[in-house]
């Protein structure tokens, strides 16, 4: 077995990742702590040179050089969901999603079945366009429905709040964004690490969507009917209601053809594996589609004016991805220098990969029993969650898992991905009154702590089922 030397860099950066936990914890912002600790690692570098002077130029070197190499990981991900709000919001200009959403108000005829119909919605458009913008535009158009068919607006939140920023953001089919984040940490490919997310999201999901819908199967009163917005969410502004004169056009087309590239994805990976469409690859087919998908609504509703109202939109859907991973960037880059092939980029030949190394040491240190290192993960991917910005905390159980694994690439992937659920249902949405949970409740007007109050037993009980599921899965490889 390989001795590990620990140096002075690797208690440094040891020191930072306590740090980013207890800030996590107690709900303080951690990008300056994670600028600080790249510099501080980076001074310690053997590349850094002799003397303070070139110590010091070498540490804010080196934290452009992890930022740089984090957004370059990450730019296709934050395009690719700035070209899918650009085109809802095109879409929204015109009233398309009305048309989208009208035939669905049929199958609203009772509390049971308004609450499942929001559900399934939710998480079908949360998969294109993210929860919150999506859920902005299904409460305009489904939600005062939900109401008349006697929904609860806690009951609609809920189902809202659990399919959309539990049950689809913590897998991400579609986009993949957090997947990406989480395999980048743990240095496994995408493709290895999604199936798990995937199937640890809808365990999770089915179970807490189940529990939370018991009060509509026992015939709680409807209160107060869900509230319409009209008011912006994360940086979408509202779009007042129209009728485009191609609207029913699109209203078929881009649903059609967006269903089409994920039954492609879906198609090739099952039918075909050897030509797969994984990771980066999925990215570009989903992302060239959408491009193209807005030209054409911008073409058809603006004509001539289509080559302004494009940029309009484009900037839109950049603004809002920005603000999505702008804190995510430096946590990410703080913790690329965990991995021997990030660190060598950023601090050049003869960097270690710190995390691996102090996991490596760690591992010898303790067993490696799956309910401790399942529940571990789960723990602090819910500590990590608990600031209200779940994707910040990905980098994090992702190289946690890297360094705590046994062995097999299997495990590192389901350890990844439990990490990556219980991370992003706690922290993306679901558990904390300071997350999106203020979105859904604004929406459906609820007050933020109801929402958390009732989401509690049906999200505990979801992540339970998964962790247990990850449990067997561990025992088997």
């Amino acid at each position: 077995m390989t001795t590990v030397t620990l140096t002075a860099g690797h208690w440094t950066f040891a020191a930072v990742v306590v740090a980013i936990v207890l800030a996590f914890l107690f709900r303080r912002g951690v990008t300056i702590l994670a600028i600080l600790g790249i510099m501080a690692v980076a001074a310690q570098s053997s590349n850094a040179g002799g003397g303070l002077l070139n110590h010091s130029i070498f540490a804010v070197q080196g934290v452009f050089r992890a930022m740089l190499l984090a957004g370059t990981e990450l730019f296709d991900v934050i395009l690719l969901i700035a070209v899918m709000l650009a085109l809802l919001r095109s879409l929204q200009t015109q009233g398309v999603n009305q048309l989208m959403m009208a035939p669905l108000r049929a199958t609203m005829k009772g509390p049971r079945s308004s609450f499942l119909s929001l559900a399934v919605v939710t998480y079908i458009t949360s998969a294109f366009f993210w929860p919150s913008p999506a859920i902005a535009l299904i409460g305009a158009v489904l939600l005062p429905a939900a109401g008349r068919a006697g929904l609860s607006a806690i009951s609609a939140a809920v189902a809202l709040n659990l399919a959309g920023h539990g049950m689809a953001l913590s897998a991400d089919p579609v986009l993949q964004a957090a997947t990406r984040i989480t395999a980048g940490a743990a240095t496994e490919p995408v493709q290895s690490i999604f199936p798990y997310t995937l199937l640890f999201s809808l365990i999770a999901g089915g179970v807490a969507l189940g529990l939370g819908a018991i009060p509509v199967l026992r015939g709680e009163h409807a209160g107060h009917a869900p509230a319409e917005s009209t008011s912006s969410f994360n940086g979408l502004e509202a779009v007042p209601d129209a009728r485009g004169r191609h609207a029913l056009l699109l209203a078929i087309l881009v649903p059609a053809v967006l269903f089409t590239v994920t039954l492609t994805l879906a198609w090739r990976d099952l039918a075909d594996p050897a030509r797969a469409i994984f990771g980066a690859d999925a990215t570009a087919f989903l992302g060239g589609t959408g491009l193209a998908l807005l030209i054409l609504s911008c073409a058809l509703d603006d004509g001539h004016h289509a080559l302004e109202t494009v940029v309009e939109h484009l900037t839109t859907g950049v603004a809002f991805a920005v603000s999505v991973f702008a804190p995510v960037l430096p946590i990410y880059a703080f913790f690329l220098l965990g991995d021997t092939g990030h660190a060598l980029q950023i601090l050049g030949p003869g960097t270690p990969g710190y995390m691996l190394d102090l996991g490596s040491m760690l591992g010898t240190q303790m067993g490696h029993g799956t309910v401790p290192l399942v529940a571990g993960i789960v723990i602090a991917g819910a500590l990590c969650g608990i600031d209200g910005t779940g994707f910040a905390g990905l980098p994090i159980v992702g190289a946690l898992s890297a360094t705590v694994a046994p062995g097999a690439p299997e495990h590192v992937a389901v350890l990844a991905a439990i990490g990556q659920i219980a991370t992003i249902w706690v922290g993306s949405g679901t558990l904390v009154p300071w997350s999106s949970v203020c979105v859904v409740a604004g929406i459906c007007g609820v007050s933020p702590e109801a929402l958390v109050r009732r989401n509690l037993v049906p999200v505990l009980g979801g992540l339970g089922a998964a962790m247990v599921v990850a449990i067997l899965l561990l025992n088997q490889t």
